[in-house]
């Protein structure tokens, strides 16, 4: 008989009004085999929305961290170093589950046949419009994947509801904690799993409806996501597509942020992220076959120039 891991569940939380007791109690209606604990991160919220956590039915099984506005990506990482499962699940805390999510998400990982896995991720207002992972434009937009009837790769795992080994997620470092807020900070995680070597799969056979919204329950402004492009354009690109995204922000605005991350360290993460052991060439050769849907058949020359 196998021992089933424990999972550990992490939500990070920011003014999301009744979507947390909703959420919650969804996922604690929902079948599963597995043994879980639940993780939120409430990140400064001003609207109460986890002060019915108290008198929670399942409150035992719940473990709040409060916090003082230290955004989505840093929000998640201290949710990991506080969790005691060996599979991690991260979510946002505006979701709605099926029976067996968590066994079916699962399932690929613990066969060994990928790395981490996300499920296909439904409106909540249309659930029949699904996307199953995403990939990038040119201009660095996510694009949603259509279905595929099997596990399938995918070049994006969207923050919003995904599954990793806990120890593949302290092995790449977690999320990168230097993005501002909320935006692109599971791009540049997807992009540092495909560079380290991990693989990345949509798992099919499971669908949760996300509630998307038109804005953020707070304030995130333009200069938070340009400031987030540039900095997962410093970790990862060569110049000219560095240089690209320079060229999507006005120039003199692209040069002030600029001058804070270099000032902050980034070219130093860069560098460590580069010279790293764990980066094997399948990896970069996944990366841009994924990412940028370049042809499958560069010269492992040419694709190490248009990295490095």
């Amino acid at each position: 008989m196998r021992k089933i891991p424990l999972v550990s569940i992490i939500f990070p939380a920011k003014n999301e009004g009744n979507n947390v007791h909703s959420t919650l109690d969804s996922l604690f209606e929902s079948k599963t085999e597995y043994n879980f604990e639940v993780i939120i991160v409430n990140d400064g919220s001003t609207d109460h929305c986890c002060d019915f956590l108290k008198g929670y039915r399942e409150k035992e099984k719940i473990l709040l961290i409060n916090t003082t506005g230290i955004g989505a990506a840093s929000a998640r990482n201290l949710g990991a170093k506080n969790s005691s499962g060996k599979y991690l699940i991260f979510c946002d805390a505006h979701l709605s589950f099926e029976d067996w999510w968590i066994d079916y998400l699962l399932e690929p990982l613990i066969n060994n046949e990928t790395d981490v896995t996300t499920p296909g991720i439904a409106s909540a207002e249309n659930p029949t419009v699904i996307g199953y992972g995403q990939t990038l434009t040119t201009t660095l937009k996510a694009k949603w994947n259509p279905k595929q009837n099997n596990l399938f790769e995918t070049a994006i795992v969207p923050g919003g509801c995904f599954a990793v080994k806990k120890s593949t997620f302290h092995e790449i470092g977690g999320f990168e904690g230097g993005f501002t807020k909320s935006g692109n900070e599971d791009i540049e995680f997807s992009i540092r799993l495909w560079l380290f070597g991990y693989r990345c799969h949509v798992q099919p056979k499971v669908k949760i409806l996300h509630l998307f919204r038109i804005s953020h329950p707070y304030l995130v402004t333009s200069e938070d996501f340009k400031y987030n492009l540039l900095r997962m354009a410093y970790l990862h690109f060569n110049p000219k597509r560095i240089q690209k995204c320079k060229n999507m922000i006005r120039q003199k605005k692209a040069r002030n942020i600029e001058s804070v991350m270099i000032k902050n360290g980034v070219l130093d993460i860069r560098n460590h992220f580069f010279l790293s052991e764990n980066m094997r060439m399948i990896g970069f050769l996944k990366s841009l076959i994924f990412i940028f849907n370049d042809q499958r058949y560069f010269l492992h020359y040419k694709l190490i120039q248009n990295i490095i």
